[in-house]
């Protein structure tokens, strides 16, 4: 049973069909067929079950997949362990980021001081939405990554950094600017802008439609809060936003705000890492960064107000 074996099992399971599997594990479909039947050869059973659209994991299967990841994690941790014996200054660090404006405002700064004291890190930096990210995690493809919270998955450990109250958004001349709250009625027959399908965000958007038993009316769903935000500055729709983070459009006129009534939306973001995976040198260290810079920036937001 091979490492490469069971990444290749790890990646068709989660991703429900070879095809998919292999793109994630960087090999032609032939070749990751290649390992499951030498993983079926091994165990002696079959893994998957073959339908036309999917496959779908036999008893064996199920088996075998808690066992996979497992030992998936601790190879990752040998080898993170392993790494730390060439010095302190060295290291591997992989981030996701589900945030666009913690990666152009915070991250360069956390970035560039983690580099100070670990020089020949090697770091990445990759974005996609909170459950993408997530899954990419479970599967060895980043060590820790900026998402929003709650996540409901027990194999991750997550801290709260930051937190924000949704309010609405709209153009400045929108006829219903001057009032304190819109209601969900209102607020679903507007031309809605909202943040893509797949993050913590959204889904508590729809929820909240959905308990309120109106249908919004979506016309743009764009995958950062950045473009939502300017899309509505230039009148284009009306969008959701946290207040702390439109506050200086506000402030200056670009932008009006209501409260939602009845809505109890909060974005928070936290920083998701394996829960029981090795927690190295340079991971503790850009932990303590991410915490201290979100100190400041809630001084900073404070202090403008």
């Amino acid at each position: 049973m091979e490492i490469r074996q069971l990444k290749a099992f790890l990646a068709i399971a989660e991703a429900k069909t070879f095809t998919a599997g292999a793109r994630r594990v960087n090999v032609t479909q032939a070749a990751i067929s290649m390992q499951i039947r030498q993983l079926e050869d091994e165990v002696g059973l079959q893994l998957f079950t073959r339908t036309p659209r999917r496959v779908i994991l036999t008893e064996a299967g199920e088996y075998l997949l808690e066992r996979a990841r497992k030992i998936l994690r601790e190879h990752d941790s040998a080898l993170a362990e392993i790494a730390e014996v060439a010095g302190a200054e060295y290291g591997r660090l992989r981030i996701g980021s589900a945030s666009g404006t913690f990666s152009m405002t915070q991250l360069p700064g956390i970035l560039s001081s983690l580099l100070e004291k670990f020089p020949n890190a090697e770091l990445t930096v990759s974005a996609g939405t909170s459950q993408a990210l997530v899954e990419k995690m479970m599967h060895g493809g980043i060590d820790t990554a900026f998402v929003s919270l709650p996540v409901d998955n027990l194999n991750i450990n997550t801290e709260s950094l930051f937190s924000d109250e949704i309010v609405a958004i709209a153009h400045p001349k929108h006829p219903l600017a001057k009032e304190k709250y819109i209601s969900a009625a209102t607020l679903a027959g507007e031309k809605l802008i909202l943040g893509e399908r797949g993050g913590n965000t959204r889904r508590m958007i729809d929820e909240f439609f959905q308990a309120a038993n109106v249908r919004p009316n979506i016309t743009m769903e764009l995958s950062r809060q950045e473009a939502v935000t300017r899309m509505v500055e230039i009148g284009l729709g009306v969008g959701m936003a946290g207040a702390k983070s439109v506050a200086k459009e506000v402030r200056e006129g670009r932008l009006g705000s209501w409260l939602i009534e009845g809505a109890e939306i909060k974005w928070e973001l936290g920083l998701a890492r394996l829960r029981g995976g090795h927690f190295s040198p340079i991971g503790k260290e850009f932990v303590r960064l991410c915490k201290e810079s979100f100190v400041e920036r809630e001084r900073e937001l404070r202090a403008k107000r």
